[in-house]
């Protein structure tokens, strides 16, 4: 079964799978959506078939410092759409404070151009959300 990271944004989202044996993961795709999250919904449910998505992974989008802001609640209530259209689903919930910054790296370091990065970095975001969610797995393993 696999894992499936998420990073939620007002226009795209971000969307990363894990390999079979949830040990590493690729982005997927970016879906643009302008607010409907309608078409979020639809297609993360495409995906859960076809890829036996068993966990949900998402970014929240915390202040620098912690604080909440008005997207953590935006989130939230997305979060809320999940698990009404999910509920046999585990939803994990990742802090993902610098996960743009280092996707944005990442890109810089690949040279990517900067008309091709914004169709990118919400994907790359979620890859870096669901690594963490990974890797504490693995650590837990570890103990």
């Amino acid at each position: 079964m696999r894992k499936l990271g998420i990073d939620y944004g007002d226009a795209r989202v971000g969307i990363a799978i894990s390999d079979s044996l949830a040990i590493t993961s690729q982005g997927l795709e970016t879906i643009h959506h302008n607010g409907n999250d309608k078409i979020v919904l639809k297609r993360i449910e495409e995906i859960i078939k076809e890829y036996e998505v068993d966990t949900i992974v998402i970014g929240m989008p915390y202040n620098m410092n912690g604080t909440c802001s008005d997207r953590v609640e935006i989130t939230k209530k997305f979060i809320n759409k999940l698990k009404c259209k999910f509920p046999k689903i585990p939803i994990h919930i990742i802090d993902e404070r610098l996960t743009t910054v280092a996707a944005n790296k990442t890109m810089n370091f690949l040279e990517i151009k900067p008309k091709n990065k914004k169709n990118i970095v919400d994907t790359l975001s979620a890859v870096y959300i669901l690594e963490i969610y990974l890797n504490r797995k693995q650590k837990i393993k570890e103990k």
